[in-house]
């Protein structure tokens, strides 16, 4: 059995969900379950829909219920998405808890911790209780530093030009 790792893509450039999904696509394509979970992302329907048709390979939960991306929201549909968010959470940490597939990507995860919606100390836990055989991969654009100890790769997605 594989040793599972846990990658971080962070940075301003585009292209770190991509690289996740392209990850996801592979994966799936060798007989490996993958689970993706949407944190803070704007919706594009005819994502989800795409994403739909990858399943049961990739199945695919996003837990924000409004169109527009977090920081866009007013300070009340805030604290709705917030709790939304949390929910995601949770359930990453079940996924995460119970080892139910191969790799698990928490896309936009970095940023539920930048807008403190999630701690560290949360994201620690999340990581302690990975089993050995899973990947995760989290994305978002800013890394903390207290974040950077727990991965075993780190990519930073940054544009040249």
């Amino acid at each position: 059995m594989d040793k599972g790792v846990v990658q971080i893509y962070y940075g301003e450039g585009h292209g770190k969900s991509t690289a996740a999904m392209g990850k996801a696509i592979h994966e799936a394509s060798i007989g490996k379950s993958v689970t993706v979970i949407e944190f803070l992302k704007e919706k594009h329907e005819e994502e989800l829909i795409f994403l739909k048709r990858l399943e049961p390979e990739i199945m695919h939960f996003r837990f924000a219920k409004t169109q527009a991306s977090f920081e866009d929201l007013s300070e009340a549909k805030k604290k709705e998405e917030i709790m939304n968010v949390r929910n995601g959470f949770h359930y990453a940490k079940k996924v995460i808890g119970t080892g139910e597939c191969d790799l698990v990507i928490l896309d936009e995860i970095l940023g539920v911790v930048d807008e403190n919606v999630v701690s560290v100390d949360e994201m620690r836990e999340l990581f302690t209780a990975k089993p050995e055989e899973m990947t995760i991969i989290c994305t978002g654009r800013v890394l903390h530093d207290e974040i950077r100890e727990f991965a075993d790769e780190i990519y930073n997605i940054a544009p040249e030009k």
